[in-house]
């Protein structure tokens, strides 16, 4: 049961603790392997039903979504959100699917003047998806005669105008946000999944599970965001790492499971940019199982291949996205698989230590020298502000777009609040107890394989792997602590770490790993008090989610969109704040020169020079800056000219960083209202000023 043993002979102890373990077993296998998969596929799906209707109740808790117009449900998607639901607008509304796409392919509003394949740089396949999925639905709604949406007058009372709402699937917001919960029940049917195989059995699949509905506001914003990518992409990396797991167990790993891994990886990346980043770990995580003998090189050949194919895959699917090109994932597949094919050389040092160095500098060195070299070759710079934003959280060095990254509280280091709340849940005392057990454990058994020269194999109840023991366990602690290092680095990036350490929870009910334990209903009975102290803190959690109530509500905004469709021509170009931007964009459909996609290059430019309102250079010089990029209107917020998260990140104060010789001097943003000069005001309330260049 993965005990570090001689291969040659099976203590007889050891045989015959496994036979009081069967006669004291709860394990519900005990039904048949057959049963027992078919159990444990109906009590994943009541628990993924269970959680969509969850997360589902606190968004409409929430924001009342159910009784908003469809303006106010566009615009209380803010931000980048608002951007993606754009284009699922367009293919949902256009007048062909044909157009839908040429719509996305050259796109021409998005970044005025130029023509944008929006396809290629945001990851939107799942808009286009749901897109003409609606549009196949209407299509076989209106033949099929069916009532598919019902509406009613809303008074929204404080002086407003009533508006008309509808629900069902019918109305095109509902139809956008109802996958996604659907998404984030199929996320948790597939923890539990994970959790049972990872723990051996049901207990492993409930305590993964509990722990995360125990901690669900540390380990998920799809209730708040549901459009953000995290939302359609996560889901898959949990099934990507099962199959890890998988391929990790297998006695022969085939082409089967490359192809396999493939498919979740392309699932996985597909929706998200970011997802290359968790997968890097991932292939870091693996690299240590190899050179430490967990997994011979065959076994890491096919975790290669089929993490390659899904990256070309998508590096296809992606119009060739030059973030993927030059990225350290795939430089460190590459090192990586040069290091494989040469085992037989580096096997032949002297020492053990010796071929770790060398393995270890090999794959640091090779990795780094083929990321720059691409990036050189190519030309590639829109990655630069990833190693800028490390660069300033470990370093004084400050430039206007760090400023922006980090001045952000999601992209602050994450707050000692994080570990308080992870500990009053037990989740962070029992995955840490798991990771101590683990890793004394392998520490044991590799004394025996390195210095006593014991052959160590994993042992199976059926056939023996050629894996060591706790290879299974030793991945997802390993992967669990880059997580966690990605977390502590980038607060929003604790949606990794948390799942990460409910699944390294299940490892509790694991008797390869407490295969020490005498008996199973010992372990069985601690895992429930275990889960008992969980839930003196998480239940009171849940609670707390369950009573949170809201409704969205932003008359400034919606009162800046209806004035814009009604005195705006469509070809007027626009310019501001990147979320107010996104708003434009879906809500009155005009072109705009920046928004909130801040991930390439020359937009990151573009939107330096619109935010030259908001430093201290004067106004007449914003102006031409503006003028010449084409604007026709400048939508102003004040709130922009002097919020702050914390000292130093008001945006006059980033502008003092980069433009030294006009510090001290009044900001332009503070002088607007005033003083608008070559501006003219047209529009204004108390949140929002429209001027015309």
């Amino acid at each position: 049961m993965g005990k570090g043993r001689n291969a040659k002979s099976l203590p007889k102890s050891r045989s015959h603790d496994k036979k009081n373990d069967k006669s004291s077993s709860i394990d519900i296998s005990s039904l048949g392997i057959d049963k027992y998969k078919i159990f444990v596929l109906i009590l994943a799906a009541i628990i993924g039903y269970l959680h969509s209707q969850h997360v589902y109740g606190m968004f409409e808790q929430q924001r009342f979504f159910s009784h908003l117009s469809t303006l106010e449900r566009e615009l209380s998607f803010r931000t980048e959100m608002g951007l993606y639901y754009s284009y699922y607008k367009t293919m949902a509304e256009a007048p062909s699917l044909y157009d839908g796409l040429h719509d996305l392919v050259r796109c021409n509003i998005t970044e005025y003047p130029d023509k944008v394949n929006v396809l290629r740089r945001f990851n939107l396949y799942p808009e286009v998806f749901l897109g003409m999925a609606y549009r196949a639905y209407n299509y076989v709604s209106s033949v099929m005669n069916w009532e598919t949406k019902k509406c009613y007058s809303i008074n929204r009372g404080q002086g407003l105008s009533p508006v008309e709402s509808c629900v069902g699937l019918g109305d095109i917001a509902h139809f956008y946000v109802f996958p996604i919960f659907g998404l984030a029940g199929f996320q948790m049917a597939v923890i539990f999944i994970l959790g049972c195989y990872v723990g051996g059995n049901i207990l492993g699949g409930v305590l993964s599970v509990s722990s995360f509905f125990f901690n669900h506001g540390e380990a998920t914003r799809v209730m708040w965001t549901p459009p953000l990518r995290e939302s359609f992409s996560f889901p898959f990396l949990m099934v990507q790492m099962l199959t890890v797991v998988h391929i990790l167990k297998v006695h022969k790993p085939s082409v089967f499971h490359s192809i396999l891994l493939a498919i979740t990886t392309v699932l996985f990346m597909l929706p998200w940019q970011f997802a290359q980043f968790a997968l890097l770990t991932q292939v870091c995580s693996l690299f240590a199982l190899y050179i430490l003998k967990f997994i011979d090189s065959k076994r890491m050949l096919v975790f290669l291949n089929g993490l390659l194919i899904g990256h070309a895959v998508n590096f296809v699917a992606q119009f060739a996205n030059t973030l993927l090109l030059s990225s350290f994932f795939m430089a460190a597949m590459i090192a990586i698989l040069i290091v494989v094919k040469l085992e037989s050389t580096i096997e032949k040092l002297p020492n053990r230590v010796l071929i770790w160095l060398v393995q270890g500098i090999s794959f640091i060195v090779l990795s780094v020298a083929i990321k720059i070299a691409i990036a050189i070759v190519f030309q590639i710079k829109d990655d630069a502000h990833i190693f800028d934003i490390l660069k300033s959280k470990f370093t004084d060095y400050k430039d206007f777009h760090t400023q922006l990254y980090v001045c952000a509280p999601e992209f602050d280091f994450i707050g000692w609040e994080y570990f308080e709340k992870l500990s009053k849940t037990f989740l962070i005392p029992s995955a840490g107890f798991v990771t101590l057990t683990v890793v004394i454990r392998v520490l044991i058994n590799e004394w025996k394989y390195w210095i006593v020269g014991e052959n160590i194999q994993e042992d199976d109840d059926d056939q023996t792997s050629p894996t060591k023991p706790f290879a299974r366990a030793l991945y997802l602690v390993l992967q669990a602590a880059c997580f966690l290092v990605m977390a502590v680095m980038l607060m929003r990036l604790k949606l990794f770490s948390t799942p990460a350490l409910c699944i390294l929870s299940s490892l509790l009910a694991s008797r390869e790993v407490y295969s020490f334990i005498p008996k199973r209903i010992q372990q069985y009975a601690a895992v429930f008090i275990i889960l008992g102290v969980m839930s003196v803190q998480g239940y009171p959690n849940l609670k707390e989610q369950f009573n949170m109530k809201g409704e969205y509500n932003n008359p400034e905004l919606e009162q800046l969109i209806e004035w814009l469709r009604e005195h705006s021509n469509p070809n007027d170009v626009f310019a501001g704040a990147m979320p107010t931007m996104a708003a434009i964009k879906l809500s009155v459909k005009r072109p705009i020169v920046n928004h909130p996609h801040y991930e390439d290059s020359g937009l990151r430019a573009r939107t330096k020079r619109v935010y030259q309102m908001y430093s201290r250079k004067p106004c007449e010089f914003v102006h031409d800056e503006i003028k010449a990029m084409g604007v026709t209107y400048y939508v102003f917020e004040d709130s922009w000219c002097f919020r702050s998260f914390r000292d130093g990140c008001a945006l006059p104060e980033v502008w003092d960083i980069e433009d030294p010789k006009n510090k001290g001097r009044p900001s332009c943003c503070s002088l607007i209202r005033q003083n608008p000069g070559r501006f003219k005001i047209i529009f204004s309330n108390k949140t929002y000023v429209v001027l015309k260049v």
